[in-house]
């Protein structure tokens, strides 16, 4: 600290473990003091009020506290870095790497010491498949052929041309990144001319221009489990894009999509079908036979009687639950049928059937016209 400089706390006339509440106190009757519209003309009084509102801005902040307690008036000098990198010396690099250690003090390391940035790893790949029910009930092994960036065999994912090697970044000095202070604080950034790496290539490589990596056409076999749906995701594993200059690589992600089927429909492990029935099978009862997606067949019985949109459920005969154990149900959808072709003898019957109805034959039917008589007065 220059002789020039005055200690914050002697400016305010506190001690240097003062608490918060001391300090704001001792501010406020000086700044009361030295207030400009009590001393008009006083130039002396206007700088000492200036001087104990600039000590209470530091003190009353617990970071800046931390930071003059033990630096002083130096921590907050702005010839301390203005660009630049690491770097060894005492030059402006030199006190650009102590403000930096000012911060890795107080706050934990939190702006990097050293050690080269880590290369960030390569993206990741969507692949969108499309599958029958079938093939999401049964599982299915299959192999899809996809063009993706891998690492560059000639160079081993270095970006060097072989033979040659890279060498350390002058802006950064090995470091992979450089930092910039904005007023109080110190922003750490990728180094721009070695993007992170510390490295510059002097000799790219000829077939990845430096990359470390190419496009080229992969064939890869993927497993479908039992029980996937719509939305369902396969992840494999270091599939994806391969990371610049020798970075590990991405994942890939396959999404599922289900085609619709001509005879159900799914709900989660649900499927749902909808059988259309004659009316003399809903009238005396009977059966139907639904094929399995597993190949077999499910026989559902039809009481006698059931009505248009009642539901059948049929356990266990459902989607696969996904990696799971089981299976949903199967639900069905009675539509009776009325006729549209009649033949002569077909219609002398129902005209017999007709004559002998009681109206007890369909109560559903009879109790509507019932509540029609009542509410409109027969």
């Amino acid at each position: 600290m220059s002789s020039t400089e005055t200690d914050f706390y002697e400016l305010l006339g506190v001690s240097r473990d003062a608490d918060d509440r001391t300090i704001k106190s001792a501010y406020r009757k000086l700044a009361m003091q030295f207030h400009p519209d009590r001393n008009p003309g006083d130039a002396e009084a206007e700088a000492k009020f200036k001087a104990v509102g600039g000590a209470y801005e530091c003190l009353k902040d617990p970071q800046k506290r931390a930071a003059y307690d033990r630096f002083g008036h130096e921590a907050f000098q702005q010839g301390m870095g203005g660009g630049g990198g690491f770097g060894g010396g005492r030059g402006q690099q030199g006190d650009f790497g102590d403000i930096g250690d000012i911060f890795e003090t107080i706050f934990g390391g939190g702006f990097g010491g050293g050690g080269r940035q880590q290369a960030r790893r390569g993206a990741d790949l969507r692949y969108d498949m499309e599958i029958g029910l079938e093939d999401a009930f049964n599982g299915k092994d299959t192999q899809i052929e996809i063009e993706v960036s891998q690492r560059c065999e000639p160079c081993d994912g270095s970006g060097a041309e072989p033979g040659t090697s890279t060498r350390g970044c002058n802006l950064c000095g090995g470091h992979g990144k450089v930092r910039a202070k904005q007023g109080f604080f110190v922003v750490e950034r990728p180094c721009p001319t070695c993007h992170g790496r510390g490295e510059v290539i002097e000799d790219p490589c000829k077939q990845c221009r430096g990359e470390g990596r190419v496009d080229l056409p992969q064939a890869l076999d993927v497993e479908i489990p039992p029980g996937v749906d719509t939305g369902t995701r396969i992840r494999l594993s270091g599939k994806g894009e391969a990371g610049p200059n020798g970075a590990p690589p991405g994942d890939l992600y396959i999404f599922i999509h289900i085609k619709e089927h001509r005879v159900f429909e799914r709900e989660g492990t649900t499927l749902l079908t909808r059988v259309p029935i004659s009316f003399t099978t809903a009238s005396l009862g009977g059966c139907v036979n639904i094929p399995d997606l597993d190949g077999s067949t499910n026989t559902v019985d039809i009481p006698a009687g059931i009505q248009s949109g009642k539901q059948l459920r049929v356990r266990g005969a459902g989607m696969p639950v996904l990696q799971g154990r089981g299976r949903g149900d199967m639900v069905v959808e009675i539509a009776v049928e009325t006729p549209t072709k009649l033949s002569k003898a077909q219609k002398e019957l129902l005209q017999q059937f007709q004559e002998t109805e009681t109206g007890e034959e369909c109560p559903e039917s009879r109790g509507f016209f019932d509540k029609l008589k009542d509410a409109f007065g027969g």
